[in-house]
């Protein structure tokens, strides 16, 4: 277990290029995710989105039913280290599922969120990576990812912006977007979670706010 308690956050490179919006940002509350389990007090999600903020064209039956996960923008783009480390997991094995934005359908997949998990790592964070940035953490999460693109082993060195896999919408996810979160440990029931930054091109470091719109 990392044992650095810290206040100050761990720095990041942001994991992807083009344009993200930001949803449930540690600057908006902590637990940013409305709880302190798995490590995930502090975690940020991100959602590829056009210029004009859609993360997928709306229609009719986004108001009434389950969409394919390839009509959203971000399935399938790549994702990026946002540390340099060495992975201590991936997971590669989880479906993607239907991406839901109308309430009609999203629900029912509500209710599935406690066997989800139950399910431990893989019924949340889906198919994901873990990078240690020492060999005692902190740890790093970069979750959600697409069936089958996770293109790194446990035992490998990366380096922040070494491409790891491609976003998806598996684990607990309504639609394609990429969660990443630093923790003290891996064992996710006893784990806390340690905050994070990013850092801009110019070199600033910050923490995105709520629906804030980045670019890399």
């Amino acid at each position: 277990m990392y044992s650095g308690l810290r206040t100050e956050p761990v720095v990041l490179a942001l994991p992807f290029r083009g344009r993200w919006r930001v949803e449930n940002s540690p600057v908006r509350r902590v637990p940013s995710h409305g709880t302190t389990a798995f490590g995930s007090s502090s975690a940020i999600d991100f959602v590829n989105v056009d210029e004009s903020g859609r993360s997928a064209p709306f229609t009719w039956r986004s108001t009434v039913a389950a969409e394919p996960p390839e009509r959203f923008l971000g399935f399938g783009v790549p994702i990026l280290s946002p540390v340099t480390g060495r992975v201590v997991a991936a997971h590669d094995q989880e479906p993607d599922h239907a991406g839901r934005r109308s309430q009609l359908v999203l629900l029912p997949y509500m209710l599935g969120q406690a066997r989800r998990a139950r399910e431990g790592a893989a019924g949340l964070a889906g198919n994901h990576v873990v990078i240690a940035v020492s060999d005692r953490g902190p740890f790093v999460l970069v979750a959600h990812l697409k069936s089958e693109s996770v293109r790194v082993r446990v035992g490998d060195k990366v380096s922040a912006l070494d491409a790891i896999g491609r976003c998806g919408n598996s684990g607990n996810s309504t639609q394609p977007h990429v969660h990443v979160q630093v923790s003290d440990s891996t064992d996710w029931a006893r784990s806390n979670g340690v905050p994070l930054a990013f850092r801009r091109a110019d070199g600033a470091v910050w923490l995105p706010e709520e629906s804030e719109i980045v670019r890399a």
